[in-house]
């Protein structure tokens, strides 16, 4: 069967919407694209995928008020046990889950503006150095949230096997032969990032390569097994999943953040059950660069929660 793939310009024209809304709904993860050198795609699945789930939350005509409830959207950082846990609790509760990887600060702001039922965060607060908890303090005071700790994960430089430009430290993007891919702006790695690279006194204009974007590990990773860039800065496992090598800079906190409202709250119960329940860690096989003793520890609540 042959895959079709669209052009930006046709998807406007299948929707009715202007070309700037396509990719804005891209940027913002709602639409998931991929690119051919610098041309965007995409593919027809995700077409019908977008159609499908931009119907579920508006839908009137439920058999029962479950079926409505059942419908979650996931925004933030993009993390391969993320993916993990909403694609197995979609199967295994018979619950349809929408992500959308867009960084952790803009799923954290989506949160507080309640366009999303849960944030993947992992943002590190430069002034404390404490991960998310920070953020949420500042965000939700009215609201009934709960944090639960997915993951600590390390962070460090992506590198090719044996590492051929001698990569070491931050001090090493300076020098003029080494091409740097970067993550995008809100996005936890870039928080972290910026916070070590001020740390040294680097300014990021003598990084080549530091105004290159990519939304998520895997893709900016991908540039190093084609040869356009030398290092990426990101989590252990997309250098694993690539086969290149990683030299580990920092360990962090990688946490799923839940706002209840009376329309979600049994099916967020349900998913932080699930998260904690010794079925879903059992499925966790492709762990590198993950610690995850403290998987569904309760980091933060309001009082009122009983989970």
């Amino acid at each position: 069967m042959e895959l079709k793939a669209y052009t930006p310009d046709e998807v406007a024209q299948i929707f009715q919407i202007s070309k700037h809304t396509v990719y804005e709904l891209i940027k913002r993860g709602e639409l998931q694209a991929f690119k051919i050198g610098n041309k965007m795609r995409i593919e027809h699945a995700e077409l019908e995928r977008f159609k499908e789930n931009t119907k579920a939350p508006s839908r009137k005509e439920s058999s029962t008020e479950s079926n409505q409830a059942s419908f979650i959207r996931l925004s933030g950082s993009h993390d391969f046990l993320v993916e993990h846990f909403a694609k197995q609790a979609a199967h295994d509760l018979n619950m349809q889950i929408q992500p959308s990887y867009i960084g952790s600060l803009e799923g954290l702001m989506m949160l507080y503006r309640g366009q999303c039922d849960i944030a993947a965060i992992h943002l590190l607060d430069p002034a404390s150095q404490e991960y998310n908890l920070p953020f949420i303090h500042q965000l939700f005071v009215y609201e009934s949230i709960l944090v639960l700790r997915l993951a600590a994960r390390e962070q460090g430089f992506i590198v090719a096997k044996g590492n051929p430009k001698g990569i070491h430290d931050f001090y090493d993007l300076t020098r003029k032969e080494v091409q740097f891919v970067n993550r995008q702006k809100g996005s936890g790695t870039r928080f972290l990032l910026d916070s070590k690279l001020s740390s040294c006194g680097i300014n990021p204009s003598g990084i080549k390569g530091y105004a290159t974007e990519e939304w998520t590990h895997l893709s900016a990773a991908s540039y190093i097994t084609r040869g356009m860039a030398d290092v990426a800065f990101g989590i252990q496992s997309a250098a694993s999943h690539l086969g290149l090598d990683f030299i580990s800079v920092a360990k962090e906190n990688f946490d799923l953040v839940f706002r209840f409202t009376e329309e979600n709250k049994q099916s967020l119960t349900d998913l932080i059950h699930y998260l904690k329940s010794s079925s879903f860690k059992n499925s966790l096989t492709d762990l590198a660069g993950y610690s995850i003793e403290d998987l569904g520890k309760i980091i933060y609540q309001t009082e009122e929660l009983t989970c």
